[in-house]
């Protein structure tokens, strides 16, 4: 195993590693149990959004603030699967040139493969290896699909969502869920015209939603920028840390809810992962199941009788 090598913060080591949690390798599993005592150091930032907001040069931004501070940081980019190779279509060298060559940060894009909710399902692993490894700072920057972008919530302490005038769907995506999410909201390309329409816009709904952030005791501040002219940036920045400062003085609480949920999240998932794979060794493997997909295809069984079908397989006395 590499562990030895990944704590001691060897790049190469948690590159192949990270590399092998993405390709489903399952040799994996115990060399993630070594590293998790050595975890719960790092303070994870997720920015999320729809796409073309300019999430890529916000990070970008924020993460020059945390260098200057002396922050190591790890950013994993979760980007869409190539339909063809399987892989991630964006490139990290392409979306972070600046801190390619920067010691101090990691680097590492991620593919949905499929995964809903902005996340790919190795992000919490690849989170469990840059803490490890020694990150200061981990920021997650989703995929960028909207409304569906709320598994972030599972795996950050802090969450920033970003928005741009103009983009009344956006508005729509966070009426319909993303609003829950938010610690602190940046309205970005403030030089568009209707900018203050929508900071008045998210202000409102989030009086709507005062219960739930009065309960936590924490006011979700929204900021305008223009990220790619580094204006408003240093006020996100400010907010993110006055957010880490408000958890570790007077939201240990929620501190401590997030990260039950975030554990709890990832447990499921793991499970789910374990059984399935039983479930699929007991009926006969993939190739079963294209089996039984071409009877239903064919009219020759459905769903319903054949998922019980199913399960009668698998809990069959072995």
């Amino acid at each position: 195993m590499n562990t030895d090598k990944v704590l001691q913060g060897d790049v190469r080591a948690t590159a192949k590693l990270i590399r092998r949690i993405d390709d489903g390798d399952p040799g994996v599993i115990e060399e993630l149990s070594a590293l998790y005592p050595h975890t719960k150091k790092a303070y994870v930032i997720g920015f999320t959004g729809s796409p073309g907001v300019g999430k890529s040069t916000l990070v970008d931004r924020i993460v020059g603030r945390f260098r200057s501070r002396g922050s190591t940081v790890g950013i994993l980019a979760i980007d869409p699967t190539s339909p063809f190779s399987g892989g991630a279509i964006l490139g990290d060298r392409i979306r972070m040139q600046k801190h390619f060559l920067d010691e101090g940060v990691f680097i590492r894009s991620l593919a949905t493969r499929g995964k809903f909710g902005g996340l790919t399902r190795s992000t919490a692993d690849a989170i469990v290896v840059l803490d490890a490894m020694g990150k200061d700072v981990i920021i997650v920057e989703t995929v960028g699909v909207g409304q569906d972008e709320i598994d972030i919530v599972h795996s950050a302490h802090t969450t920033v969502l970003v928005t741009i005038p103009g983009m009344g769907d956006d508005i729509q995506a966070i009426k319909a869920g993303l609003m829950e999410i938010g610690d602190l909201f940046v309205v970005n390309k403030a030089d568009r015209e209707g900018s203050q329409k929508t900071v008045r816009e998210i202000k409102s709904m989030l009086k709507m939603s005062g219960a739930r952030y009065n309960s936590l005791g924490w006011e979700p501040p929204v900021i305008t920028s223009k990220a790619i002219e580094d204006i408003g940036v240093d006020e996100v920045f400010e907010a993110i840390i006055a957010h880490k400062q408000f958890l570790d003085d007077k939201g240990k609480d929620a501190l401590l809810k997030r990260e039950a949920s975030r554990i709890k999240t990832q447990l499921f998932d793991l499970f789910k992962e374990n059984v399935l794979e039983e479930a699929l060794s007991r009926v006969g493997g993939v190739g079963a199941l294209d089996l039984i997909v071409k009877e239903i295809i064919d009219r020759k069984s459905n769903p319903y009788l054949a998922s019980g079908e199913l399960k009668k397989k698998v809990f069959a006395p072995q």
